[in-house]
C-alpha cells in the first residue's frame, strides 16, 4: 500500500509545507524496516491531514509491526471511517485484532471481507484458521470447501481443510487431505495431522510419535506443542506436557488450548494468579467457554470468593445443565452458604446425571442390519 503514497505526497509536499516532509520521511523509513521512526513521521502529518485515511492506514501497519496492536487497531478503524470499503485496510484490521488474541473481532472483520470479495482467498485462509482457532471446525469446512479441492495445489487451504476435518471428528473425509499433504513429502504439517488424526482416535501412543516428528521438524508449527502437550496429559506426565505447553505459548500467546490446560495446571499446583491470568486469556480468545469457566470459579471457590464463584457457578449450569462438575461444585458453594435446600437440589441433579452417563455406557450397541 505504500506505493499509493506517492500521489499524497506530491499532493501535499511543497518546499514550504513540513506535512507533506513528515510524510516522505515517514514512507522512506517504514520501507526500510525503521517502524518507529515512520510512526513519528506518520502521526506529525495526520496532525495537519487527518481525513486521510490511506495515512492512517501505513500508521496501523507500522505500529502493528511494533506490536502496538491495540493503536493499530485504533488507527485502522478510523481509517475505515473515511474509507469503509476498504477491504485491505479491514484485511489488516482483522489481523491486528487476530494477533491481539480477539479472535471474535479478527471473524467479525473477516466475515464482512469474505462477504465483499467470496473469491479472495487470502481473507477466506486467515477466516478459516480465526474459525479453526475458536474451535467453530464446521465453519471451516463449510468456508473452504466451495474454494478448494483435495487435489489443490494451495497446501495451506488443504492443510485447515484436513485438520477441521479431523478436529470434526470426520478422520475418513481428512485422511483424503492429509493424503494430499504427504504426497508433498514429509513435513511438520503432514506428521500433525497424522497426529491429530490417531489422537481423535484413541491412538495415543502412536499420535505421541508423529507429533514429537511435528515439532522436531518446526518448533514453530502452531499448535504442535499444544497437540503434544494433550498426548502427554494422557500418560499423566504433568511436567511435560507443561513445558510443551509453555513452548506453544511462546509461539503463540493466544493459543486457547494452551492458555486453558496450563492454566488448569497451575491451579492444581495452587499458583492461582499465574492459573487465572491464563484462563482469562483462554476465555478472551473463545469467549463463553464453559471449560474456562469453570476453572475460573473453581480458583474463586478455593480461594473463598463465594459470591464470585456462585455466580460463575449458576451462569454456566444455565446454560450447559448436563454440566456435572459444575452441578458438584455449586452444590458445595450452596452448602458454605448454608442453602442446604439449594445444596441437596444440585446433589440430585448430579446424581441424575450420573445415573443417565452409566445407562448410557451399558446400552449395548444395535445389531448391522444386513
Amino acid at each position: 500500500m505504500l506505493y499509493k503514497l506517492l500521489l499524497c505526497v506530491a499532493m501535499c509536499a511543497t518546499a514550504q509545507t513540513d506535512p507533506g516532509a513528515d510524510l516522505r520521511k515517514a514512507v522512506e523509513f517504514h520501507q526500510t524496516g525503521n517502524y518507529a521512526a515512520a510512526i513519528e513521521g506518520y502521526q506529525r502529518f495526520l496532525k495537519a491531514h487527518p481525513e486521510l485515511a490511506q495515512v492512517r492506514s501505513n500508521l496501523g501497519a507500522a505500529l502493528a509491526h511494533e506490536g502496538r496492536f491495540e493503536e493499530a487497531i485504533r488507527e485502522y478503524s478510523l481509517a475505515l471511517s473515511v474509507d469503509p470499503k476498504n477491504s485491505q485496510v479491514r484485511l489488516n484490521l482483522a489481523l491486528a485484532y487476530y494477533k491481539s488474541g480477539d479472535i471474535a473481532q479478527a471473524i467479525v472483520n473477516l466475515e464482512k471481507v469474505h462477504q465483499a470479495d467470496a473469491t479472495n482467498m487470502q481473507a477466506a485462509q486467515m477466516l478459516g484458521s480465526c474459525y479453526l482457532a475458536a474451535g467453530q471446525n464446521a465453519k471451516v469446512i463449510a468456508l473452504l470447501e466451495p474454494m478448494v479441492t483435495v487435489t489443490s495445489d494451495d497446501l495451506g487451504a488443504v492443510y485447515l481443510m484436513g485438520t477441521a476435518l479431523v478436529r470434526d471428528n470426520q478422520p475418513g473425509r481428512g485422511q483424503l487431505w492429509l493424503d494430499q499433504i504427504l504426497s508433498h513429502g514429509e513435513t511438520a504439517e503432514a506428521h500433525l495431522l497424522m497426529g491429530t488424526a490417531k489422537m481423535a482416535a484413541n491412538e495415543f501412543s502412536a499420535a505421541r510419535v508423529d507429533l514429537e516428528k511435528a515439532v522436531a521438524l518446526n518448533p514453530k508449527l502452531p499448535g504442535a506443542h499444544s497437540y503434544l502437550a494433550l498426548v502427554l496429559l494422557r500418560s499423566a506426565d504433568t511436567v511435560g506436557a507443561a513445558s510443551e505447553f509453555h513452548k506453544e505459548l511462546a509461539n503463540d500467546p493466544n493459543d486457547f488450548d494452551a492458555n486453558l490446560q496450563l492454566g488448569g495446571l497451575l491451579r492444581q499446583e495452587e499458583k492461582f494468579d499465574e492459573a487465572r491470568k491464563l484462563l482469562q486469556h483462554a476465555l478472551f480468545v473463545r469467549p463463553g467457554d464453559f471449560a474456562a469457566r469453570y476453572q475460573l470459579a473453581t480458583i474463586d471457590l478455593t480461594q473463598a470468593r463465594i459470591e464470585d464463584a456462585r455466580k460463575g457457578l449458576e451462569s454456566l449450569v444455565k446454560e450447559a445443565p448436563e454440566f456435572t462438575e459444575a452441578h458438584v461444585s455449586l452444590a458445595t458453594v450452596y452448602y458454605r452458604l448454608k442453602r442446604k435446600d439449594d445444596g441437596d437440589r444440585e446433589r440430585d441433579i448430579v446424581k441424575k446425571l450420573n445415573a443417565a452417563q452409566q445407562a448410557r455406557q451399558k446400552r449395548p450397541e444395535e445389531p448391522t442390519k444386513q
